[in-house]
């Protein structure tokens, strides 16, 4: 089993509060977030953007292992994942999803392309994960020779 790591210290009450986040690579070390960053567009991360990092990340490589199984190799592939949150209750949930993807990808045509696009959106291990939540993911995906 592979085990990574990401952290998170807090200190305060949630809108004056403070936060840094960090990962186990120190890609994030101490990165500050907060309530004025995830709501207020300040600058920092929030938990969203990280989700969307994350996934955009795991999708774009399993699309290009995917692509591999049919004897591609993309020259690019570029992912954006949007994550949407709305008000739910008393508080918010994530309620969507969508990822804008574009492939350069010699050697194969439009209709594999976007297969495999599928097939990654479907099967990417962070796709299953958020997909076992109550977040929708949706996609669109361009292929460009």
């Amino acid at each position: 089993m592979i085990n990574k790591t990401g952290s998170a210290k807090w200190t305060g009450d949630l809108q004056s509060g403070k936060g840094h986040v960090s990962t186990e690579s120190g890609a994030l070390n101490d990165q500050p977030y907060g309530f004025n960053t995830r709501f207020e567009g300040q600058a920092g991360t929030n938990p969203e953007e990280l989700i969307g990092a994350s996934h955009a990340s795991c999708f774009s490589m399993a699309l290009s292992m995917i692509l591999g199984q049919h004897d591609a190799t993309p020259d690019m592939i570029e992912t954006t994942a949007t994550v949407s949150m709305d008000k739910e209750g008393e508080g918010f949930a994530v309620k969507k999803i969508h990822l804008d993807v574009t492939g350069k990808v010699p050697g194969i045509d439009e209709a594999t392309f976007m297969e495999a696009a599928q097939a990654a959106k479907d099967n990417c291990p962070i796709s299953k994960l958020l997909m076992g939540g109550s977040a929708e993911i949706t996609m669109d995906a361009k292929f460009t020779s």
